[in-house]
């Protein structure tokens, strides 16, 4: 069983890191990290921010390697109350905004997910650019439970190749919370944050700080949460042997 788990930033896999052994690899231009649970071989791949990015660089490794399975993972903001800091929540569909589809993640995978105490949610909402505002989450809201930028487009690629999928995200920040910072400015055209330009608008923005730091608290707590799920759930789906045969996610 050959297994994909895609991150867009390096920060939102670093805890899972500290808690199994990867082997770092570089290939064709692609920085991956290697582990091994039990027969599986788990390769997880840095994406950057966007769907755009996200679809080019998860084609690269879907063209190339026989994968069985997909897991799109990392962080995302609630759209509704209900889905507190740190949840970790498992998506039975993503709406992709940019190719207005929608992919059906594998209900083996989410029911899995749910054994290992994952929220299962109606949908994830992956947008185009980062919402930073309440008031625009709160629209996002009537038609999904968490937006982030690139599980639609991994899966949707990953369905293309004939892998399973699922999208597994962590809450970050709440429903009701603005983000401290404008994120689609301080990101690179590499889909990198740029520290650089995120230090240009704090200092536009001094009162900004406590803000930032408690956005960082946050997102560090839930990265914690998503790597210790995601060594059960891939540990989990291993012992079930849950077949994992090449039969594609649905698409809408």
């Amino acid at each position: 069983m050959r297994v994909l788990v895609t991150f867009a930033l390096e920060a939102e896999f670093a805890p899972w890191r500290k808690l199994r052994h990867f082997e770092k690899i570089a290939s064709k231009g692609l920085d991956s990290h290697f582990a091994k649970i039990g027969d599986a071989e788990i390769k997880v791949l840095f994406t950057g921010i966007g769907g755009k990015k996200a679809w080019v660089e998860a084609a690269k490794v879907l063209w190339d390697a026989d994968i069985d399975l997909c897991v799109s993972s990392g962080l995302a903001g609630a759209l509704r109350p209900e889905h507190k800091l740190g949840e970790v929540l498992a998506a039975q569909s993503v709406y992709a905004a940019q190719s207005k589809t929608t992919i059906m993640c594998d209900p083996t995978l989410v029911g899995v997910a749910s054994s290992c105490r994952a929220k299962v949610v109606k949908g994830f909402y992956s947008t185009d650019h980062v919402v930073v505002r309440a008031e625009e989450k709160k629209s996002f809201g009537l038609q999904a439970d968490a937006v982030e930028m690139e599980s639609g487009e991994i899966l949707y690629e990953a369905a293309a190749f004939g892998a399973k999928g699922i999208a597994v995200r962590a809450i970050s920040d709440g429903a009701e919370q603005d983000l401290p910072l404008d994120f689609n400015r301080v990101t690179t055209d590499s889909g990198e944050l740029s520290f650089k330009r995120v230090l240009g608008q704090v200092a536009q923005n001094v009162t900004a700080i406590p803000s930032l730091i408690r956005f960082g608290q946050q997102s560090r707590v839930a990265a914690e949460n998503l790597a210790e799920f995601l060594d059960r759930y891939l540990a989990a789906l291993v012992a079930a042997d849950t077949g994992c045969m090449k039969q594609g996610a649905s698409r809408t």
